[in-house]
C-alpha cells in the first residue's frame, strides 16, 4: 500500500466522511476498538496487568477514550489521564470523553508537571502505557507536561503501546519534536506514514501494526502522491498465481549461486537450498573445488560446479580462464554472488571481472559488496539488471560513509544510490528498504530481531535468486519486495515457534513452507 503524509490522511479521512458516508465518529470507533484489540492479541495477561491510558486533547486522545473503553468491556481497569482540561476537549473527542464516563470510567486530569507527584500517578507498578497524547498533526517543539509526561514514560515504563504514532515524532520527516515517546509498539491507521519509518521514527515506533478503520483502499491509492510502498501480501498478488499443471523445472528458471570458500561453504549451503525452497526449477553452485563436498553433501536437489582456488581456499582468477566460468554461466536465468566468497584480494577482483561481464540479472551480496568498497561508479550499468544486498556496514563503505549516516537516512541513501548506479538496493535491516532507479520505494513489513544472526542474509540472497529464476527482472522492485517480504516472514514464524534468541538462519527455510501458506491465506482473506 502507498505511505501516506498526514496531509493526505486528513484528505482520506475527509473523504471517507464526505464521499462515502462513514461518519468521522465511526472511524475514530473503529480506531479505538482496533487498538484495543491489538493489545488482546499481543500483550498476554494484559487484564491482570495495570493499564494507564494517556491522552491529549485532539483526536489522538479520543482514540485513548475509545481504546480505554473497549479494554473496559475485555475485563481490564484501565486508568485514564488527560492531560488538558475538559473543556479544550471538542468534537468526536469530547463525545468520547462522555461515553467513556458513562461506561463508568473516571478521568483524571493533570494540568501541570507537578502532578507527577500525586501517590496515585505511580509508573513504578510496570503498567501498560497507552500513549494517546499528540497525533499526527504535532509541529513544534514538546513542552510542558506532554514532555514531562514523555520523558517519564521513556524512564519508567516496560510497555508502551502508541496510538497512530508515537507522541512527539514528526509524521511526514520521522524529526523528534524535542522528546518523542519509545513505544513497544505502534498501532497506525489505514496507511503508514513517512515519520514512522524515516530518519530517527523507526526507533521510537517498536513494532509497527496498521489497522484498517473503514477508509476504500482505492481511496488510499487515489490520494497518495509519494514513491513509498508499505510491503502487504495485495501488493504481491502476481506472485500468488498457482503454477500450470503441465510445467515442468525448466518452466521455473536455472540459478546459479557464486558463493563459499573453505571455512565459510555453509553460505554457499543456505543461499542454494533457499534458493530451491523459493522456488527455482534448478539451481547450481559454483564454489572454491576444496569447498566442494561440503556444499554437494549438504543439499542433494543442488547441482555444483568447482572452481580453481587460491591457497587459501577462495575463488581464484584461474576460473576464468579458457572460458571456464562463461561456460558455467551460459543458460542460467540469474547470477546471485557473493556470500562467503571472503576479501582475499585475488578473489575480489575476480568478482569484478564477473559481474563486469554479464548481461543476465545480477544480485550482488555480501562479500559481493564489499569487492566493490571505493569502486561504487563501476557497477554502473546500463540495462539496469544488478540488484545490491548490502547490510548498513557493507552499504557505508560502498559509498564512503559511516553506518550511523547510513541508518539515519536510510531511504534516501538507498533511492540515491539506486538512481546513481541504476541499479535496485535491498538496504537490510530494520525496515528493509527496497529501491528501484526509477524512485519506487518499498519498506518491508515483517522481520525481527532474532533474524540478526549469522546466514541469514544468505537465506535471503538464495530466495531473490530463486525468485527471480521463475519470475524474471521486468517487475522486479516487486519481486525484491516479495522476496524480502517473504524472508522476514518465515523468520517472524520461526521466531513464534522458538523465540528470537535461539534463531538460526536455517530455521527460516524450514519457515519458509508455511511463510508461502499463510501469504495466500492473507489473500484470500482480501
Amino acid at each position: 500500500m502507498k505511505i501516506l503524509s498526514a496531509a493526505e490522511m486528513r484528505e482520506v479521512d475527509r473523504l471517507t466522511t464526505e464521499r462515502y458516508r462513514v461518519p468521522s465518529l465511526r472511524l475514530m470507533e473503529n480506531a479505538g476498538k482496533s487498538v484495543a484489540e491489538y493489545m488482546q492479541a499481543r500483550l498476554p495477561n494484559f487484564v491482570r496487568r495495570p493499564i494507564v491510558v494517556v491522552c491529549g486533547k485532539g483526536n489522538n486522545g479520543g482514540d485513548g477514550l475509545v481504546a480505554a473503553r473497549h479494554l473496559l468491556k475485555m475485563g481490564a481497569k484501565p486508568r485514564v489521564y488527560l492531560f488538558a482540561e475538559p473543556r479544550e476537549v471538542s468534537g468526536d473527542a469530547l463525545v468520547n470523553l462522555h461515553r467513556w464516563k458513562k461506561a463508568g470510567g473516571k478521568v483524571t486530569v493533570l494540568r501541570d508537571s507537578s502532578a507527577w507527584d500525586s501517590p496515585e500517578l505511580n509508573f513504578s507498578d510496570g503498567p501498560i502505557v497507552v500513549d494517546a497524547l499528540l497525533g499526527t498533526g504535532a509541529r513544534g517543539e514538546v513542552k510542558g507536561v506532554v514532555r514531562e509526561v514523555i520523558e517519564r514514560i521513556n524512564l519508567r515504563v516496560d510497555t508502551v503501546v502508541s496510538i497512530d504514532i508515537p507522541s512527539g515524532l514528526h509524521a511526514d520527516t520521522g524529526e523528534v519534536l524535542g522528546v518523542a515517546v519509545e513505544a513497544d509498539d505502534t498501532v497506525t491507521f489505514t496507511a503508514p506514514k513517512p515519520g514512522l519509518l524515516l530518519a530517527a521514527g523507526s526507533r521510537h515506533v517498536g513494532q509497527l501494526a496498521v489497522r484498517q478503520i473503514g477508509s476504500p483502499p482505492e481511496l488510499v491509492g487515489e490520494i497518495g502522491k509519494g514513491s513509498l510502498r508499505w510491503s502487504e501480501p495485495s501488493e504481491f498478488k502476481f506472485f500468488a498465481l498457482p503454477r500450470k499443471p503441465d510445467g515442468y523445472k525448466g518452466d521455473y528458471g536455472h540459478a546459479l549461486i557464486v558463493a563459499g570458500s573453505v571455512g565459510k561453504s555453509g553460505a554457499a549451503v543456505l543461499a542454494s537450498w533457499a534458493a530451491l525452497r523459493a522456488g527455482a526449477g534448478l539451481v547450481t553452485v559454483a564454489t572454491p573445488e576444496p569447498a566442494l563436498p561440503m556444499v554437494a553433501s549438504r543439499t542433494p536437489e543442488v547441482m555444483t560446479e568447482p572452481l580453481a582456488a587460491t591457497e587459501a581456499g577462495s575463488i581464484s582468477s584461474r576460473c576464468l580462464e579458457d572460458g571456464r566460468f562463461d561456460s558455467i554461466a551460459k543458460g542460467k536465468s540469474v547470477l546471485a554472488i557473493g556470500p562467503g566468497l571472503s576479501t582475499h584480494d585475488e578473489t575480489q577482483q575476480v568478482i569484478r571481472k564477473i559481474v563486469g561481464n554479464r548481461s543476465i540479472p545480477i544480485i550482488l551480496d555480501a562479500d559481493g559488496v564489499n569487492s566493490f568498497t571505493g569502486r561504487a561508479a563501476d557497477l554502473k550499468r546500463s540495462g539496469g539488471n544488478l540488484a545490491l544486498t548490502p547490510h548498513p556496514g557493507e552499504m557505508a563503505r560502498l559509498l564512503g560513509c559511516s553506518t550511523q549516516d547510513v541508518q539515519r537516512w536510510r531511504v534516501e541513501r538507498a533511492s540515491k544510490t539506486a538512481a546513481e548506479l541504476n541499479a535496485y538496493i535491498v538496504l537490510k535491516g530494520h525496515y528493509t528498504v527496497i529501491a528501484a532507479p526509477s524512485g519506487h520505494v518499498y519498506i518491508n513489513s515483517t522481520g525481527n530481531p532474532g533474524m540478526g544472526t549469522a546466514g541469514t542474509g544468505d537465506v535471503l540472497t538464495g530466495m531473490l535468486a530463486g525468485l527471480t529464476a521463475q519470475y524474471g527482472a521486468s517487475s522486479w522492485d516487486s519481486m525484491l519486495a516479495f522476496g524480502v517480504y517473504l524472508h522476514g516472514l518465515a523468520g517472524d514464524i520461526a521466531a513464534g515457534e522458538m523465540g528470537e534468541a535461539p534463531l538460526m538462519a536455517s530455521d527460516l527455510i524450514r519457515a519458509l513452507r508455511e511463510a508461502f501458506q499463510r501469504f495466500h491465506s492473507e489473500l484470500s482473506r482480501a
